[in-house]
């Protein structure tokens, strides 16, 4: 009678030895690396160039901030500390500056994602003439943007050769001083014409991306159009909405032509960015001056950290 011995179980990953990582070296051993150093000294001169390019001018602004320094009174130059900031959020005028650049972002951003959306499911499809048809979307986005302001200041939007007003005439209705009435909504509108084919190009190359097996199945199974954007198409976008509404958000913050353009404060239109270089030209205040330039920079670092991290994490799944 032969007996059998059961094999013995197998290892569970709670019983498996973990594999411990080497511990970290010594911060004076890994300073004192030769091969550390051999990697570190060719990328010396680009960080020194850089840091002198791009943050040491932020680090005499951010000094400057703390300034009261005005070319009109230089008896009161001194130490302000943080006050710049506090007028900057206490001031009436420029506390409706930074809400106005919050509002300009974000209705730039959401209506130019929308209409990008819409546009780069239609040149998605095949039909005659698409290349040209996508080559003249691509088109506004190219134009210099104060060149673009510039057209749309004295050829649509003025009151007496304007082609708004001359659409206007023909229907029977009132001449309308669009950027004196309308400010806010022009400078939007221009921004959302200028902005939406760059949302289009980014959509319109993730709805590429698109996994064709995926699709195909969808359709096998019977799934109508509307089924398979909400379930496949959407899901599969969200990533390049992000992308796009960020590098969007990141360059939005910062308009200054299209409002220099359209007449800033004069008209009641002026966001932050314009609001500097108002205090700037007109107050002579260096101090105040840099104290909203900085919280500018600040944004935008905010905005880019996020797109960095969703282009990484684009990449990773690009990988999968």
């Amino acid at each position: 009678m032969t007996t059998v011995t059961a094999a013995p179980p197998a290892a569970t990953s709670a019983s498996r030895p973990r594999s411990r990582k080497p511990p970290k070296a010594p911060f004076r051993d890994r300073w004192l690396d030769r091969k550390g150093w051999s990697r570190r000294v060719p990328l010396l001169p680009a960080f020194i160039f850089v840091f002198l390019l791009t943050q040491l001018p932020f680090l005499m602004t951010l000094v400057i901030s703390m300034l009261n320094w005005k070319a009109t009174r230089p008896d009161l130059f001194g130490w302000a500390w943080f006050d710049n900031f506090v007028t900057v959020f206490t001031d009436p005028s420029i506390r409706s500056q930074l809400f106005f650049s919050i509002v300009l972002t974000v209705t730039v951003v959401g209506v130019s994602l929308l209409l990008g959306l819409g546009i780069s499911l239609l040149l998605n499809r095949t039909f005659p003439g698409r290349a040209a048809v996508r080559t003249m979307m691509i088109a506004p986005f190219l134009i210099v943007p104060i060149a673009a302001a510039q057209l749309f200041r004295y050829l649509m939007f003025d009151v007496n050769s304007g082609l708004y007003n001359g659409l206007l005439a023909l229907a029977n209705g009132p001449r309308v001083d669009w950027l004196t009435r309308f400010p806010r909504m022009s400078v939007e509108f221009e921004l959302i014409w200028q902005w939406t084919p760059f949302m289009t190009l980014i959509l319109l190359a993730g709805l590429q991306s698109r996994p064709g097996d995926i699709m195909e199945a969808a359709q096998v199974d019977g799934a109508n159009t509307w089924q398979i954007f909400r379930n496949i198409t959407l899901p599969h976008m969200r990533r390049y909405l992000e992308l796009a509404g960020l590098l969007g958000a990141v360059y939005i913050i910062q308009q200054f032509d299209t409002i220099y353009v359209f007449g800033g404060i004069g008209l009641g239109a002026a966001n932050l960015p314009y609001g500097v270089f108002n205090t700037l030209q007109n107050a002579n205040d260096y101090g105040l001056a840099s104290a909203q330039g900085v919280l500018v920079v600040i944004g935008s670092i905010i905005l880019a950290t996020f797109v960095l991290r969703n282009l990484s994490s684009l990449f990773e799944e690009e990988k999968r």
